[in-house]
């Protein structure tokens, strides 16, 4: 991060000149002819540089004799500030609220318009507050279905005024129905096998929709018991002859990830990561994109930490390919199943793939 405090005053002035949003908090600027001093992205005619002078803070810029400039008030938050607070509030209301507040009642509580609230809200949380909420009812019902007395009850305190509603689309953020979540995967049927490749050991486990989890790691025991926190009343179904093909697919996939994978795949997610783990196969093998750039792909250009908190999330390893994920200057970032590891894989696909003959 640039740090404008041990700036020249060239310097300051050339930031200035830019509205380098930047600087602000670094420095401020006061006007001679004005007598007022502003933030350096402040959008007021610019003045003479011979009329400028800079400060360290605003107590120095007043003890000086000027006053705050009422159009970038610089002795108050700044814009993003204000913006972290009316989305910090609005995500404690909804947090709090038995059922979900409208878009009307939040943007009313933070004093934006309906508009500019919802606008504001996406650039922040990289979602929208209906989404948001969504996923925090996802999160209650969760809870409810082991601790409430049936799934009716679970379903009606997180919120959800319909049972029904909630039952089209628990799979999808279940993964199963309320009653097979409730009871740890009862009924279930998930298929795995854990194998070797050169990144270590490897788990692959699949539904009847398609495979569900491809993890990687140092030791199998931990894989498996990875597996069975999930799903610990689930059917496990291990050593297969079958499922041991699939496995091989997988482990070929790892060590040519070029190849990609031709099996289909049961993806669970909320609507957002959804969105991102599709954007992220679309990155062809042999390209990296930035977490920037990617939340520009999926819609939401100030949606970097959202984005990257989706990565994390992605619980099929190469398949979904996170690992083409980097920092904005290139440099290799974290991978949940190693560093070391996303640097093998990147390295891997760079080499032109060579075919059998």
């Amino acid at each position: 991060m640039v740090n404008f405090a041990y700036f020249t005053d060239e310097q300051r002035w050339a930031a200035l000149v830019r509205r380098d949003s930047r600087a602000d908090g670094h420095f401020y600027y006061s006007v001679r002819s004005s007598g007022v001093y502003c933030r350096p992205s402040c959008a007021a005619r610019l003045a003479l540089r011979a009329n400028v002078r800079f400060h360290a803070s605003c107590a120095e810029a007043e003890a000086a004799g000027f006053r705050p400039c009422q159009r970038c008030k610089p002795d108050q938050p700044t814009l993003a500030q204000r913006h972290a607070a009316v989305v910090a509030e609005a995500c404690r209301l909804i947090d709090s609220s038995e059922s979900e507040p409208d878009l009307n009642s939040l943007a009313d509580a933070s004093g934006l318009s309906r508009f500019y609230f919802h606008r504001v809200f996406k650039a922040q949380t990289g979602i929208t507050p209906k989404a948001y909420a969504a996923a925090q009812r996802t999160k209650r019902v969760q809870a409810g279905l082991v601790r409430e007395t049936s799934v009716t009850d679970a379903i009606y305190a997180a919120g959800f005024n319909s049972s029904g509603r909630f039952y089209a689309i628990s799979p999808a953020v279940l993964g199963m129905t309320p009653t097979a979540f409730r009871a740890g995967g009862s009924g279930t049927s998930i298929r795995f096998a854990i194998g070797a490749c050169s990144l270590g050991a490897i788990l692959v486990a699949a539904t009847d929709k398609g495979i569900c989890a491809i993890l990687m790691g140092d030791d199998p025991d931990v894989l498996a018991r990875d597996l069975q926190d999930r799903f610990p009343k689930a059917e496990l179904l291990g050593a297969e002859a079958s499922f041991e093909q699939v496995v091989a697919r997988v482990v070929g996939m790892v060590e040519a990830p070029q190849v990609g994978l031709d099996l289909p795949l049961d993806v669970r997610g909320t609507a957002f990561q959804q969105r991102v783990w599709q954007a992220l196969r679309e990155i062809p093998a042999g390209s990296t994109v930035s977490y920037a750039e990617l939340a520009n792909r999926v819609g939401v250009p100030k949606g970097a930490r959202a984005v990257a908190g989706a990565c994390a999330a992605n619980a099929l390893a190469v398949a979904i390919p996170c690992h083409r994920v980097v920092r904005n200057d290139g440099s290799i970032s974290g991978y949940r199943w190693g560093v070391e590891r996303k640097q093998t894989l990147l390295e891997r696909e760079a080499q032109p793939l060579v075919k059998g003959g």
